[in-house]
């Protein structure tokens, strides 16, 4: 961990150019003074993100996306604001000297270390004498010593060769035992992986979380492949294999491929298809879905040529459908997995089924036929009817017409028929969101109040002459937070002298109300801003302000019983009915 000082981001952010790097990332076209191009923090198709040279700022006028050239890095890249700080300031040439390591201890610090320390021992192992065997399996593989070592591949003994080496480092039983790294009986303690090739799993940051083992002798006792138990850093469904090396790649080929296994992520990556992550089973998490769905990329999967990979494609397909990402299946045919497929019909052929890859609506028309007799009347309509039911996920207009032509010529049904049932499966879907919606939750109604005070917050990030009309003409807000946010803005401004905006979007980073200053700001779509307007905004709350606390008089009133106090209590609100 480490910390910048405002200063040195702002001399950072004021020597980067955010138009240059912006269009790195996405491709901008010259609109007036500033640039413009496609969204990549939500659904867009045209180019309703605007980029200041100028102001060193981006703004979506779609989906209300902000902030400076770190805020835009860390969000398309899914990396935390000091790593694109830091990013930034080596594409630009400058150094940074303000970094100072914090005191702060990272949370499971000690289990990383003792995973890390398991892992450079497996690897140590398969260099020995007693190793030899293991490699010889690995090079008839097809893994060089190259691979080997890129992904940290090595090898457990037997016994307790693992508990020996952690214990002769001062680490006890239970630590080991917490990880999944030994098993113990009442009687014994003895190593979790025995006689294994061992794969090292990592988190998505790249640190070692737990192992895959796999048997490489004819005689070993199943099963083929074992995985380390879950911890209290090791939790399967947060795990994407191989992302921390595939993200770089995943960006640069616009697309990411999911396989099944470790081994199917590797001989991919080998061979070159380096944008690939492996699922390390045939199941989906929520946590998974929101990762994926950071990367803004289409999803090509490609799960084992069997029955279970098949459902598997479609139910994970469906997850990711539903969150308006895009979906293409490959199905290997003649070979299990893709580690096969390549070892047996080589790289070229692989990469023709990439891309030759089919959508996911595609391969559900195939994939419901499965097990139906479609010459009988009975089973081809109920066919038909879930296929419309998938299609309605589906925005492609075009895609849709054309799989409505196939399966009528197909099956010989009136298009118009298949049209119309289809557009009837798709009004009830938007009524059942409707009301979903209305119940979760109902639809909050801007008050001229809260309008108002965005915007004057608002105002106030922008300009020192915004800051200064705030204090002479307001100087308080009823509301808590917006108070705190209005005295951290002023606090900004006698700390710097100055206010920029998008130096303030850096500070705002290191906020307690960051999520709250981040709301007013995408909630801003009309960036109108004088003092005239701000005096209109200033007045409004004022008023939304003495309505607010007439009704407050009026409740105390009616408690009050003292008539004195009664009669003062209702000379307050007759003259703040006249101010208003």
């Amino acid at each position: 961990m480490f910390h910048i000082d405002d200063e040195e981001i702002n001399k950072i952010r004021n020597n980067a150019d955010i138009v240059e790097i912006v269009s790195s990332y996405i491709p901008l076209e010259a609109k007036g003074k500033n640039y413009f191009g496609v969204c990549p923090f939500h659904e867009d198709h045209s180019p309703s993100m605007s980029v200041s040279k100028e102001k060193g700022i981006y703004k979506c006028f779609s989906c209300g996306a902000t902030g400076n050239v770190f805020k835009f890095v860390s969000d398309y890249e899914n990396i935390s604001f000091p790593k694109a700080v830091q990013k930034i300031a080596e594409l630009i040439g400058m150094p940074i000297k303000g970094i100072a390591e914090t005191k702060k201890i990272k949370k499971n610090q000690e289990e990383y270390k003792i995973m890390e320390l398991s892992s450079l021992f497996f690897q140590n192992n398969l260099q020995t004498q007693k190793g030899l065997e293991a490699v010889k399996y690995l090079k008839d593989r097809g893994l060089e010593e190259e691979t080997i070592k890129q992904f940290q591949i090595g090898l457990s003994f037997d016994k307790t060769t693992l508990t020996d080496f952690l214990k002769s480092r001062k680490y006890d039983s239970n630590q080991m035992k917490n990880l999944g790294l030994i098993n113990q009986t009442a009687t014994n303690t003895y190593d979790t992986f025995i006689n294994r090739i061992m794969f090292p799993i990592h988190n998505l940051e790249g640190q070692v979380i737990g192992f895959t083992g796999r048997i490489y002798k004819d005689d070993s006792p199943p099963p083929k492949y074992l995985n380390s138990k879950e911890t209290i850093i090791f939790k399967k469904g947060n795990i994407l294999f191989n992302y921390h090396r595939a993200k770089d790649a995943i960006r640069l080929e616009k697309k990411v491929i999911i396989v099944e296994g470790n081994m199917d992520a590797i001989r991919m990556t080998l061979s070159g298809i380096k944008n690939t992550i492996a699922l390390m089973g045939t199941s989906l998490t929520s946590f998974q879905i929101k990762e994926l769905k950071k990367l803004r990329v289409p999803i090509i999967l490609m799960l084992d040529n069997d029955s279970s990979g098949a459902t598997a494609t479609y139910q994970i397909g469906n997850l990711l459908e539903k969150e308006n990402m895009t979906v293409q299946v490959v199905r290997l045919s003649g070979e299990k997995d893709p580690d096969e497929y390549i070892l047996k019909q080589g790289i070229e052929a692989m990469k023709n089924n990439i891309k030759n890859a089919i959508s996911f609506l595609e391969f559900k028309v195939s994939y419901l036929k499965k097990d139906k007799n479609l010459k009988d009347s009975k089973e081809l309509a109920n066919y038909v009817k879930a296929v419309l039911n998938d299609m309605k996920e589906i925005d492609d207009a075009i895609l849709k017409e054309i799989t409505l032509k196939k399966m009528s010529e197909d099956y010989n049904i009136s298009f118009n028929i298949l049209k119309q049932e289809l557009e009837k499966i798709e009004e009830k879907k938007e009524e059942e969101k409707i009301i979903v919606s209305e119940k979760l939750e109902p639809p909050k109604k801007k008050t001229r109040y809260t309008e108002g005070v965005n915007h004057i917050l608002y105002f106030m990030m922008h300009s020192p002459i915004y800051i200064k009309m705030y204090k002479n003409k307001l100087g308080f807000l009823n509301t808590p937070v917006y108070r705190g946010i209005a005295n951290e803005i002023m606090a900004y401004y006698e700390n710097h002298k100055t206010i920029n905006f998008a130096d303030f979007l850096s500070y705002i980073e290191k906020s307690k109300l960051k999520n709250e200053m981040l709301e007013i700001i995408h909630s801003i779509k009309d960036e109108n801003m004088d003092e005239t307007i701000m005096e209109e905004y200033i007045t409004s709350v004022k008023k939304a302000m003495k309505q607010e606390e007439i009704k407050r008089l009026i409740e105390e009133q009616k408690q009050e019983m003292d008539e004195n106090k009664k009669l003062k209590i209702g000379s307050r609100i007759q003259t703040l009915k006249k101010e208003v």
